[in-house]
């Protein structure tokens, strides 16, 4: 009797371990089922084209840059005697003939720091406000300088080389590329009059006394 349970009780251990297999493999089969399947991806073809970009016509310079290059000023001659030698001796306006007029009639005589001190003084006047605003109206403005007269200037020997000074003197005082040793000065006389004026003095520069 106990070797008939002991046949059964196999029997129903191999039946249950077949239920058992069974199952798992029917669950595996439907976890697989229920994944979606994913189609292969299709190779993405590309087609490179050439990029093309117009150079610019001229390279672009940043604003601190050009701003540097503004900065930048042309190198100042060793004395002012180079500078003289430097000028050009062109064609003058009127109004730089004039002050080269006024230079040469009135400091010819005078050393180079002096004829610009001349100079510098018309320049002076035509932009106080208190004198004509032109070189021209300066030089020929009445009872001013005494070399003018019946509203006109002498003639002047050209060739010479006080002339070519005062001309290069009177383009260096128009452009302000020398600093006169008396900068500021509105006036000036000849050292051998004393005309009492209520001005401010500057200085004495070879025969001439100047005033602001």
């Amino acid at each position: 009797m106990s070797r008939i349970l002991d046949k059964a009780s196999f029997v129903a251990v191999g039946l249950t371990l077949a239920a058992t297999l069974s199952s798992a493999v029917g669950s595996g089969a439907a976890a697989q089922d229920s994944i979606p399947a994913v189609a292969p991806a299709e190779p993405i073809q590309t087609i490179s084209e050439p990029v093309i970009q117009p150079l610019p016509a001229q390279p672009a310079v940043a604003p601190q840059v050009e701003a540097a290059v503004d900065r930048i000023e042309a190198p100042r001659a060793a004395s002012l005697a180079a500078l003289v030698e430097a000028q050009p001796q062109g064609e003058l306006s009127r109004e730089l003939n004039c002050l080269a007029g006024a230079i040469y009639f009135e400091a010819k005589s005078e050393t180079l720091q002096g004829q610009l001190a001349v100079g510098r003084v018309i320049i002076a006047r035509s932009k106080s406000g208190r004198y004509p605003s032109s070189y021209c109206g300066v030089v020929y403005q009445p009872s001013q300088f005494s070399f003018v007269r019946g509203g006109r200037m002498p003639a002047i020997p050209t060739a010479s080389r006080d002339w070519r000074e005062a001309v290069a003197i009177a383009r260096i005082a128009d452009a302000g590329a020398w600093q006169s040793p008396v900068e500021g000065a509105i006036s000036f006389h000849a050292t051998r009059v004393s005309p009492g004026w209520r001005m401010k003095r500057v200085a004495t520069l070879g025969n001439h006394v100047f005033y602001r």
